[in-house]
């Protein structure tokens, strides 16, 4: 039987409007080895634009899933751009391709920091759910998860000399990270409330953390396990030594922590902002200190070096040598200067941005210019250069991101009758998109707009605004034409009277006032040119405020929406009254009326719709639409299909004749204010709280409401499945250590993949014993039993092949999660055919890596298992020499690296740059170890 009614899919065609999103950070990214501080990347909902600064364009789009992008982090070497998102995933992009390979999925909630090491190798993230995970870039796979804050993460940072990690969090501590051991070390106290940033300067000597209040605190960290280094000479008496020997005796029980670091605050800076700290920024030499709060003022510092520092206590004590010498002349002592804070950290400008900061980023170039870049709460971005070097620098915007954008939610949506151009307009402009590239033709000034439409012929638009002005503009031009007073309160909605020859409108004054399209002299040109006016002809006096105004298509009838939650039905030609459509609970925001003028949609803040008959005005059927009110709703042209926009953050498409609900379009992720669809249906526009605007478009793939319906339940599903609680892992204590991975849909389905492959291999193993015994009884040779289809369609590969291609197609980042689900009765299968793998030398690592995992969760179960002692036994002994053998391998091409290095160092007598800089650090080091030895001496 065919299909009785035919739906089409709307699909996501594109998002336009918004620039940054507040929910994320902005970061300077490099293109194709372009310029540092030329490119910045920043969030736009579930996707990352990359924008050129210098010309004011979108150059590149990572494009994400489903949920919104919540922190960004570029790699050392500016290939990848780690991005985490609301629901707790990471992915690593190619700036290079603009694509992900790589996806991270360990906490339950949405990431708020994630940090490379100074290698890229690793990556930290911390999110809401108080977890820190560290992840392996190479392998592509999770650490470790570590435990221990009671509150959301809000910076973490590795050291690069130690293997250790800092974590800050909102419940007041700074946290180090032992990654050796995995245990946290030290916990630093000296906060009152949350700490909201920390930044790690002076050769990771002294941290800086930001705070509840107006002061920068600042701790001196002094690494203990540096104080006996070889080569440094003892200078202690023996007596001294005895009584600090007796001394770490007593105290190591209860301090073991003063092994590693020892913090001790140094004082603190007075910022000019008097509210919280809301981000710290370094640059990637650590030479530069940016720091803002939730007002427009960005506070840079500059971090002086040793000889820096040296040079102005000089200046100083030259300058209180005059002091003493003009005080006292004759004879006085000299003078001592006391080394502060704020001689090491100096202040060099404030910005002042044109909105408030919500994110920073700098960097700092060889000439000692600094590039900034702010990302701001109004959906802007603006860029500031300084010279460093100068006495007084000078800060100078370089660019400001805003005609792609609006600064304030868009409120009214509209189509031009051709469905090419695209009206949005907001608190402060009103802008004309073109609907194919979706780049903006026109930005016009405009007061507050609540309603708007396109006037016949495309050429002027018509506002209705929050002061119940009518503003009328001309599009060739860009300027305003007309700004009538038509209202005394808000006018709340335009519509066009299905003859093209005038407009209604209805506003918070309770009036209802009908106007004529006429052309008059325009007085402000030279020439004798007409343009556009309107002639206010009628007014209809209403009890209620009016919300919404709709004509019937066959212009018979006038609906209107009042705020007593009713819609009275009025005649156009007399304007008599003719039915009043009664039911909602709450106001009617919203209403359209279907091409043949029989139906009218109504929905109300009371988050239902409700389908009435224009004969008789019985309604039809009501609709529980939205999970909150629905704001928007219109019919589609010549069909009973109609779209709500709800503040729940969905839109949804309706069939008014069968009271069904046909697809829901989620993407945004805040309330959806307003909705347009085209004048041929082929396109919806929609515009939200979250600053995008978003493009839909109808595609030839039918709907089949079953499917539709059994793809809600799935999704719905996958969302529980990821609320669930962390499953007890066997043989793990629950401490501050946990896995790094979490329980996925992906993960599941991968565990399925892999008991499918072992039963298969169980079959066949089978089968072949039967056909052996077979055989054997039989005296000669019969023919093999029909193989799987499964193991046909692979190329006829044998059973423990195709269970390692099933374990090869397990992501890396999924592997121990997926094997955690396993039940132990696949347990000693997985073990002979690992041993199998090994001896044959495949995948050793891999296996290698399933094996210890298996070992280490079901320890009990397989030690307390007999029948699985000679596997075990044989694994360890072909493990051992196999693990041996690969490491000989690649001692040997190291070997043959470094010899081919120092071949080609020789011909060309140079040294390679990363040695060079390893070899100058070095002798830096131990001239420090001599300075401190002759200063002990001394």
């Amino acid at each position: 039987m065919g299909l009785t009614k035919q739906y089409l899919r709307y699909v996501a065609s594109g998002v336009f409007g918004i620039i940054g999103n507040q929910k994320s950070n902005i970061v300077f990214v490099t293109l194709r080895g372009g310029e540092k501080g030329r490119y910045v990347a920043a969030a736009a909902c579930e996707h990352v634009f990359i924008w050129d600064t210098r010309k004011g364009e979108k150059v590149l789009i990572l494009h994400g899933k489903k949920h919104e992008v919540t922190q960004l982090s570029p790699s050392p070497d500016g290939i990848h751009l780690a991005v985490g998102y609301e629901d707790g995933s990471i992915r690593i992009f190619s700036l290079l391709s603009g694509e992900s390979n790589i996806t991270f999925n360990g906490h339950k909630t949405s990431v708020t920091v994630i940090r490379y090491d100074h290698i890229g190798a690793r990556l930290v993230s911390g999110s809401k759910d108080t977890d820190v995970i560290v992840w392996d870039v190479i392998n592509e796979c999770g650490l470790y998860r570590l435990k221990g804050h009671k509150d959301v993460i809000t910076q973490a940072v590795f050291l690069k000399s130690k293997n250790l990690l800092v974590t800050s969090s909102k419940d007041t501590f700074v946290k180090w990270w032992d990654l050796d051991s995995q245990h946290c070390f030290k916990t630093m106290t000296g906060h009152r409330s949350e700490v909201w940033g920390l930044a790690l300067v002076n050769d990771e000597r002294r941290i800086i953390t930001g705070s509840a209040d107006s002061e920068l605190r600042a701790w001196d960290i002094t690494y203990l396990n540096e104080a006996k280094e070889t080569g440094e000479p003892n200078t202690k008496k023996l007596k001294g030594l005895l009584e600090e020997m007796m001394e770490q005796e007593d105290e190591n029980d209860e301090r073991t922590e003063e092994s590693l670091v020892s913090c001790q605050k140094v004082g603190s800076i007075l910022r000019e902002g008097r509210d919280r700290v809301v981000s710290l920024a370094t640059d990637s030499k650590l030479k530069i200190l940016a720091c803002h709060g939730t007002d427009s003022v960005l506070e840079i510092f500059n971090i002086l070096s040793d000889t820096e520092i040296s040079l102005v206590m000089e200046k100083k004590l030259k300058k209180a040598k005059k002091r003493a010498k003009k005080i006292a002349e004759n004879g006085a002592e000299e003078p001592l200067v006391e080394r502060t804070l704020q001689d090491e950290l100096h202040r060099i400008s404030n910005i002042k941005a044109s909105a408030k900061i919500r994110s920073v980023d700098c960097v700092l170039s060889v000439n000692g210019e600094l590039k900034v870049a702010l990302l701001l709460q109004n959906n802007t971005i603006e860029s500031y250069s300084l010279k460093t070097t100068d006495k007084v620098p000078e800060c100078r915007k370089t660019a400001r991101l805003t005609i792609l954008g609006h600064r304030t939610d868009v409120r009214t949506l509209a189509f031009s009758s051709d469905n090419i151009a695209i009206l949005s307009a907001s608190a402060e402009t009103v802008k004309i998109w073109n609907r194919p590239t979706l780049q903006v033709i026109r930005t016009m000034a405009c007061d507050y707009a609540l309603s708007s439409l396109f006037v016949p012929g495309d050429r002027q638009i018509i506002l209705g605004t929050k002061t119940g002005k009518l503003q009328i503009f001309d599009l060739a031009s860009g300027r305003m034409l007309e700004n009538i007073d038509a209202h005394n309160g808000a006018l709340w909605s335009i519509t066009l009277s299905p003859d093209q020859r005038g407009i209604v409108t209805g506003g918070a004054d309770k009036m209802l006032k009908f106007w004529d399209l006429d052309l008059v002299t325009d007085e402000t040109s030279g020439q004798n040119c007409k343009r556009l006016t309107l002639n206010h002809t009628k007014t209809l006096k209403l009890d209620e405020d009016v919300l919404c105004v709709r004509y019937t298509p066959d212009q018979k009838l006038l609906a209107v929406s009042l705020l007593d939650c009713t819609v009275k039905i009025f005649y156009t030609d007399t304007l008599k009254f003719f039915l009043s459509l009664y039911g909602h609970k709450l106001p009617v925001l919203c209403m359209d009326i279907c091409h043949d003028s029989t139906l009218i949609a109504t929905g109300s803040a009371d988050r239902n719709v409700k389908i009435w008959g224009l004969d008789f005005g019985n309604c039809h059927r009501s609709l529980f639409a939205h999970d909150d009110s629905v704001m928007f709703l219109q019919f589609v042209p010549k069909t009973h299909l109609f779209f709500t926009a709800g503040k729940d953050g969905k839109i949804k498409q309706w069939d008014a004749d069968n009271f069904e609900q046909v697809q829901v379009l989620e993407g945004h992720h805040q309330e959806v204010w307003c909705l347009a669809v085209s004048p041929n249906g082929d396109n919806v526009v929609s515009a939200s709280h979250d600053k995008s605007l978003r493009l839909w478009e109808r595609t030839k793939e039918p709907i089949i409401l079953e499917e539709e319906k059994e793809m809600q339940r799935e999704a719905e599903f996958e969302e529980s499945m990821a609320k669930q609680d962390e499953p007890v892992v066997p043989g793990e204590i629950q401490g501050e250590v946990g896995l790094a991975g979490r329980k996925t849909i992906e993960t599941v389905k991968a565990a399925e993949r892999i008991m499918e492959a072992i039963e298969l291999y169980r079959e066949e193993t089978r089968k072949l014993k039967e056909h052996n015994a077979a055989s054997k009884a039989a005296e000669k040779e019969l023919s093999l039993p029909v193989m799987n289809p499964i193991l046909i369609a692979y190329g006829n590969i044998s059973p423990s092949q195709y269970v390692l291609d099933v374990l090869r197609k397990v992501k890396s980042s999924e592997l121990e999660e997926s094997l955690l689900v396993l039940p132990f009765s696949y347990i000693p299968d997985l073990l002979t055919l690992f041993n199998e793998y090994i001896q044959s030398g495949l995948d050793v690592e891999q296996i290698c890596r399933c094996l210890f995992f298996l070992l280490r969760i079901h320890f009990g179960r397989i030690t307390s298992n007999q029948m699985m002692l000679n596997v075990i036994d044989n694994l360890r002994k072909n493990t051992i020499s196999k693990v041996n053998q690969i490491r000989d391998v690649l001692g040997f091409n190291l070997a043959g690296l470094q010899f081919l290095q120092r071949e080609i160092e020789s011909k060309e007598d140079v040294t390679f740059f990363a040695d060079a800089t390893d070899r100058f650090e070095e002798k830096k080091r131990k001239r420090r170890k001599r300075e401190k030895a002759i200063l002990a001496i001394v």
